[in-house]
């Protein structure tokens, strides 16, 4: 079901907050490498401030540039700056060339260099991004969140609640089945100007390309669409939970062979994870009262809601069936956005959980050592309820004498007609009144 006003039909985005982060680094390190997903928006991010392109991937000019980045490199780096050197890793020997040319030009904003695979090792990456230390900075960029998309009102500034701001309410005019279909077409920037079904297809035409393409990419080695298909519907199940390597094999076996094993699985989600495709939450472990053991598996998510969609192959009307189902999808889009605001805020997004099952969706922590604690929910007067309950009580445990007591506490919905704090100090707020 679409959302009843239309308005993510042939519609205007705001400025990215990449764009702003992309700047900002320019100003201070001579190049900036921009990661991310395919179709996010690297490209055109990376086009607004170069002065000067390279596309290694042009048809007409690919088997050239490889030449001469054989030949003398030096020359494909010449052009005014920054020079964006788009998908730089189809020629890796660019890296050195790169970072040789910063280190004798000896000025900062030289290059952008933008990618949609890493390498596969932690090895390799050690290897390469150490090799750039002080003079390559790293930018991940996501999908687009649902402030830079315009479904956001942005009444409710994640910087704010950090600073402590207690004046800022906002009004929802978001719906559930609005949240649904947001859910379902996702953040990438082509979908949010393209007609209703076509937006909604973007993600369907996405997968088939990780599936079928893109998933051999980081090194080369053919893996089975079939078993790729089948790790990521077992990934759109387990979103949010920390699903063992084991018990997501098992799943998958199935439908699968007995062959499948764990090294199997691991190989699958490593590729994943290059390419994007995947994006686990890492555990947060803060000073508490008591000696309690806190889990420290990642949690699973995907890099934006549609991909798990569309490995399931369902829709908004199917979410709007399966309430719990929905819950799952609406936190991973609440994770994306979170990642995104933070990441402006030069912060990170953890998720907490301990041996008694005391557990909190979300840790938006920044460098200074600030942090939030967010709780997600569909909506209700129950749910809500419930997710204040469990922040609370985190908060208790939490050793305010070793570590700060929280900025904010924040329970974040997909309905409800208002954003405000309530008299408990527990924020509520809707997704679609939230910005960084």
């Amino acid at each position: 079901m679409p959302p009843k006003n239309n308005k993510n039909i042939m519609k205007e985005y705001r400025e990215r907050i990449a764009d702003k982060l992309l700047y900002n680094k320019l100003q201070g390190m001579g190049a900036v490498l921009v990661e991310g997903a395919k179709w996010c928006g690297k490209t055109t991010t990376s086009e607004h401030l170069a002065k000067s392109v390279l596309y290694m991937d042009s048809p007409k000019d690919r088997k050239m540039n490889l030449k001469l980045v054989e030949m003398d490199p030096e020359i494909l780096l010449q052009g005014e700056t920054p020079r964006l050197i788009d998908e730089w890793q189809i020629a890796p020997e660019l890296w050195d060339a790169v970072r040789f040319a910063v280190d004798h030009r000896d000025d900062d904003g030289q290059f952008i260099l933008t990618g949609s695979v890493s390498p596969l090792s932690d090895e390799d990456i050690a290897k390469i991004y150490h090799s750039g230390t002080g003079r390559i900075a790293r930018l991940k960029m996501r999908t687009m969140s649902l402030w830079e998309s315009g479904d956001s009102n942005g009444a409710i500034s994640l910087g704010k609640l950090f600073s402590g701001d207690e004046k800022m309410v906002g009004t929802n005019d978001l719906e559930l089945n609005d949240i649904a279909w947001l859910v379902c077409r996702g953040g990438w920037p082509r979908a949010v100007c393209q007609s209703l079904k076509t937006a909604l297809d973007r993600a369907f035409d996405y997968y088939d390309t990780v599936v079928n393409v893109d998933v051999k990419l980081p090194d080369g080695i053919e893996r089975n669409p079939e078993r790729t298909k089948l790790l990521m519907r077992s990934y759109a199940r387990n979103q949010g939970g920390q699903a063992s390597l084991s018990s997501i094999c098992q799943d998958m076996k199935m439908n699968d062979n007995d062959t499948l094993n764990d090294n199997t699985v691991y190989s699958y989600i490593q590729a994943l994870k290059s390419i994007f495709v995947i994006e686990d939450c890492k555990s947060w472990n803060p000073n508490l009262r008591s000696k309690t053991a806190v889990r420290t598996s990642d949690t699973r998510y995907f890099a934006d809601p549609s991909i798990a969609v569309a490995a399931l192959g369902i829709g908004p009307k199917d979410l709007m069936g399966d309430l719990n189902t929905f819950g799952l999808f609406f936190e991973t889009l609440c994770m994306h956005d979170l990642r995104v605001y933070a990441q402006a805020l030069d912060g990170e997004v953890y998720h907490y959980r301990d041996k008694d099952g005391l557990e909190c969706d979300a840790v938006v922590h920044l460098r200074n050592g600030s942090y939030g604690l967010v709780e997600i929910k569909l909506g209700g007067d129950t749910l809500i309820e419930e997710g204040a309950k469990s922040l609370k009580k985190l908060a208790s445990k939490i050793d305010t004498d070793r570590m700060k007591e929280p900025s904010f506490m924040m329970v974040l919905t997909a309905v409800g007609k208002y954003a405000f704090k309530r008299d408990d100090g527990i924020w509520i707020v809707p997704v679609g009144c939230l910005k960084d």
